[in-house]
């Protein structure tokens, strides 16, 4: 049986395992995760926070990772500005970026969830509000809810990973993984 877990990784931490080419060492899933033989099943950028799930099964790691199996997920993003209609509907519907056209996003501006304290926080400003959005993505280009939301006016302040498919981040604090059952998807 494949060994899954379910990582919280806090903000500032490398979706690997070692730092190569930095002069100063930052932090890694060294840190944090013990447990031999498992790699991430995809990416989390360094000043993003949130889900990543980890397993010991290349299959398993593909099939989550890879775009073409389309995986839903579902992203917690503070944005600066107040999200207008138009913009969210720019979203819905894809997103030109210098890479090409993104696909269409599910995007609903949602109330601020009650999430940990990010570390350092974030910078707030009195005279520019910010809101939270709720966004899932079926494919993963690199930075890509950042440039989205850039893209139609409101930059990210936070973001967090808060689902990859039906694998959900509550429960687990910043730094802690929890480890589940994988699902058999070689009889599949």
């Amino acid at each position: 049986m494949a060994r899954l877990l379910l990582f919280n990784k806090p903000f500032g931490v490398l979706s690997q395992f070692t730092d190569r080419g930095a002069p100063a060492a930052r932090a890694t899933l060294s840190d944090y995760i013990a447990v031999k033989g498992v790699y991430p099943a995809g990416r989390l950028d360094r000043d993003s926070e949130g889900l990543l799930l980890l397993c010991d099964d290349g299959r398993l790691q593909a099939r989550i990772a890879d775009p073409r199996f389309k995986l839903p997920k579902t992203y917690l993003v503070q944005v600066e500005g107040d999200p207008q209609e138009a913009a969210l509907d720019r979203l819905r519907q894809g997103v030109m970026l210098n890479d090409g056209l993104t696909r269409p996003a599910d995007v609903t501006r949602i109330a601020a969830p009650d999430l940990w304290p990010r570390n350092p926080p974030i910078r707030q400003r009195k005279s520019i509000p910010d809101a939270w959005l709720q966004i899932t993505l079926r494919e993963g280009r690199n930075r890509q809810v950042r440039r989205m939301t850039a893209a139609v006016g409101l930059p990210t302040l936070r973001l967090v990973r808060w689902a990859i498919g039906d694998w959900v981040l509550a429960g687990i604090a910043p730094g802690h993984y929890a480890e589940i059952a994988a699902p058999n998807w070689r009889a599949q």
